[in-house]
């Protein structure tokens, strides 16, 4: 019970960091300093407001100067990390696997929302995230460096193919290249089946959400979707329930 309460605890304020990542990065703001200020009023936030999830609540989600409304993402942050966190501890309990999968896991958070955002995918995260893979493979025997090799490759392949054959119909992007490089990313870390597995996830929830943006905004087929926030997800949940999803698939069969 210690250790899962220490997993809910570092997941709040890791999760309180990763709003700020989200939010300077794409601006190109450093990361350490200046301290947070509300981005409406710039007033500098106290540290009694600046408890995880907590100091939302007692704020009722406004900036406690100005009034200005705290956007529900930075919350949804705060919660969505330790929640993730706890789901990597009770399959894999405090092993390098689940310290190792947090890593993998905040990444996916981080572009899974930046990328909600502003619609890109930042290489800062991507790129040492590949490496972090790779070099991690060295470490496992469930995937070992090939299979990682693999997995990239499937996971970066499949989606050049689709952004290939969109723009010789189209002759125009469908497809951000940097899904590509996330997907490097993911099946570096998850193998070439699981990839398969997150890409099939993400398609199908993708659609989904387009046909109701279509159906309830009025939007064309031209309607992008930040294809990033649908991947990160699916790729924790076959992280995570992978295993189980593609053995009840294969019962099927039996």
């Amino acid at each position: 019970m210690e250790a899962l309460i220490l997993v809910v605890l570092c997941g709040l304020a890791w999760g309180s960091f990763l709003n700020v990542v989200i939010y300077r990065l794409p601006a190109g703001l450093n990361l350490a300093k200046p301290p947070s200020s509300c981005p409406s009023c710039q007033a500098r936030i106290k540290p009694y407001d600046n408890f995880p999830v907590l100091s939302y609540l007692l704020l009722r989600g406004k900036c406690r100067h100005c009034g200005t409304p705290i956007p529900f993402s930075y919350v949804l942050v705060e919660v969505l990390t330790p929640a993730a966190f706890v789901g990597l501890y009770l399959h894999y309990s405090l092993s390098f696997f689940f310290f190792a999968s947090c890593l993998f896991t905040t990444a996916l958070i981080v572009l899974g929302f930046i990328d909600y955002r502003h619609k890109i995918l930042p290489d800062r995260i991507t790129f040492p995230g590949i490496a972090l893979a790779l070099v991690y493979s060295f470490f496992r025997r469930d995937l070992p460096l090939l299979q990682a090799l693999l997995g990239a490759a499937v996971g970066a392949g499949f989606l050049l193919l689709i952004y290939g054959g969109y723009y010789l119909v189209r002759k125009k992007e469908g497809l951000g290249l940097g899904d590509v490089t996330m997907m490097v990313m993911v099946g570096a870390y998850l193998g070439w089946v699981k990839t398969l597995l997150t890409l099939i996830l993400a398609s199908f929830v993708g659609a989904f959400v387009g046909i109701l943006i279509i159906a309830v905004k009025k939007k064309d087929l031209q309607y992008m979707l930040p294809f990033g926030t649908f991947l990160a997800p699916a790729a924790y949940v076959a992280l995570v329930w992978g295993d189980r999803i593609l053995a009840a698939y294969l019962s099927l069969f039996q």
